[in-house]
């Protein structure tokens, strides 16, 4: 796959979304009557997140057919990575959520918020394959594109400025999280979260399933919402990870850079 399939790649994937978005902003009451209240499990909502994957799996079969798409799937059985990332996937994360509630003042307003665990299993497996989709096509193809020519800060940074403008509708839009929350943080912190994951991303060789992972912890139920204040921790966690990893954030040399492997990954 050639670098000039980031043009391709970035109009389907805001083609896609922002249409459905304006579908269900201007037909609302169509859409409601259809396929329900507008909301996470909302068909039209459900497409439009799934948007970038849709743009990065189309660009790889035309590019090779269902032996590149083979190949490009086996970047999901990528996991080697340092335990140091593995301990940020785990208690990072999770940490920098419960800190944000904290200054926000709503860390003991819901300790645990369902009713049992198998609600929260249920709520846990609908986010697995809600958001994280989203990363076959934002580090399964487009990171790996910007690095080709940008050190990873750049890359990064570039990558975290798209992905929090290709949000932007559902901001506008009830039913969704977003409606909640302001842009302005929601975007530093995808910047943030963007330069954290690059460097994580890259020392895993190019791994969509950490990609993968890592979005489902910032989407995880469990987590309390901190918003805005998330974001302030999520920046101060990303200056810390350019600064341990300056020398491959700076350097493009162990920058993943393949879509498409030669054969098949693991």
């Amino acid at each position: 796959m050639t670098t000039r399939a980031m043009i391709p790649y970035l109009i389907i994937t805001f083609g896609l979304a922002w249409g459905l978005f304006a579908i269900l902003v201007l037909y609302h009451d169509r859409v409601v009557a259809i396929f329900g209240p507008v909301s996470a499990t909302n068909p039209l909502f459900i497409v439009s997140v799934y948007a970038p994957a849709i743009a990065a799996v189309s660009l790889v079969l035309w590019t090779g057919g269902l032996d590149a798409a083979k190949r490009f799937l086996s970047r999901l059985f990528l996991w080697r990575a340092s335990p140091y990332w593995y301990a940020f996937l785990v208690f990072g994360i999770p940490l920098t959520y419960f800190a944000g509630s904290a200054v926000k003042g709503n860390l003991f307003d819901t300790p645990f918020p369902f009713e049992n665990v198998s609600a929260a299993l249920a709520a846990m497996g609908f986010m697995l394959i809600l958001g994280p989709v989203e990363e076959f096509g934002w580090r399964g193809v487009a990171l790996p594109l910007l690095q080709r020519h940008m050190a990873p800060i750049w890359a990064g940074l570039v990558l975290g400025m798209i992905w929090g403008v290709w949000h932007l509708p559902a901001f506008f839009l009830s039913g969704t999280p977003q409606s909640a929350w302001g842009f302005t943080p929601f975007f530093i912190g995808s910047i943030a979260v963007s330069l954290i994951l690059t460097p994580f991303f890259n020392n895993a060789r190019g791994s969509i399933l950490i990609a993968v992972l890592f979005h489902f912890q910032l989407n995880n139920p469990l987590w309390p919402d901190a918003q805005p204040y998330d974001t302030i921790f999520f920046v101060f966690a990303a200056l810390g990870t350019i600064w341990l990893n300056r020398d491959s954030m700076f350097n493009r040399e162990d920058a993943s850079t393949e879509v498409i492997p030669q054969s098949a990954m693991d």
